[in-house]
């Protein structure tokens, strides 16, 4: 019975170790650490004294202070986190339902549907992914403050269902470009209209653009502080992002646990939710640009 020989090349030696391939994980390794660096940073902040963290430099705290997730649960100006959590969750899937029904149909109308000044107002509408937001903030305060939705959660809601998201709208055309017309000939053959065919045959074929979407507006929802500075005042009505900046007000330099653990519970469903839904972010970003 004979073993099989290991692998040499015709001079009788290993093949040589690909030092190009070698460096090369090493420096994507090197990279993750960094990137990864000011998350483990946090969550070992998290557990430290308030006299640890200002006076020590190490990553790992010396003694587990339990007592700061214990001081952020208890909440900001009276308000429980679950509020604050619940108030997040509501304008979060409010902006995500709205800007997946209305760019959904704004792209269909600019990928499908022939009417006048379709490619100009198209430019229009991708050119106004140049403009910064900070430039409508004004006109837009004064219009929600005329009728009556400064410190509600309208205006922070209401624009998502009115396709003001061009990224997102330009993000599904491309991939409804993509889509094969005979599907849609088909259907309208056997009688449906452009809005069934749009909700029969079009729009689950679009998922993987519609969960891409999905995904970036709670993301960025989930993250914006501007914006909910700007419209809310009740502390009732914060949600984490700005119940954090109050909880730094109101504790100063005292309390940088409780703040630290305060950040950990705001991050934790934005990183839940990107681990549950990333296979179909890569897949719809990636179906979105080859298809286009």
């Amino acid at each position: 019975m004979t073993t099989a020989a290991p692998t040499t090349t015709a001079a009788g030696r290993k093949p040589p170790v690909n030092r190009r391939r070698v460096a090369l994980h090493a420096g994507c390794l090197a990279a993750l650490l960094v990137m990864l660096y000011p998350l483990a940073w946090l969550l070992a902040t998290s557990l430290k004294p308030a006299d640890e963290v200002i006076a020590s430099l190490n990553l790992l705290p010396g003694t587990l202070e339990w007592s700061n997730y214990e001081t952020a649960l208890d909440g900001v100006n009276d308000v429980s986190v679950g509020r604050l959590l619940s108030n997040s969750l509501l304008i979060a899937g409010g902006a995500v339902l709205g800007n997946v029904l209305s760019c959904s149909l704004a792209a269909y109308a600019f990928a499908r549907l022939r009417f006048r000044l379709r490619g100009p107002l198209f430019a229009f509408m991708i050119a106004t992914i140049m403009l910064p937001h900070h430039a409508v903030l004004i006109p837009q305060y004064i219009i929600f403050n005329q009728l009556g939705m400064v410190n509600t959660y309208w205006p922070l809601v209401l624009p998502k269902f009115l396709a003001t998201e061009a990224f997102f709208v330009f993000l599904i055309v491309q991939f409804m470009r993509g889509l094969p017309r005979e599907l849609e000939e088909a259907a309208r053959i056997d009688g449906c209209g452009p809005f069934r065919a749009f909700r029969s045959v079009v729009l689950p074929l679009t998922r993987p653009a519609l969960i891409t979407t999905a995904i970036f507006t709670f993301i960025w929802t989930w993250n914006d502080f501007f914006t909910q500075l700007i419209y809310l005042f009740s502390p009732e009505k914060f949600t984490l992002t700005l119940a954090l900046r109050s909880f730094v007000d109101a504790s100063s330099q005292s309390s940088f646990g409780p703040m630290f653990a305060m950040s950990v519970i705001a991050l934790l469903p934005i990183v839940l939710f990107f681990l549950a839904f990333q296979r179909f972010l890569v897949e719809g970003m990636a179906s979105s640009g080859v298809k286009g």
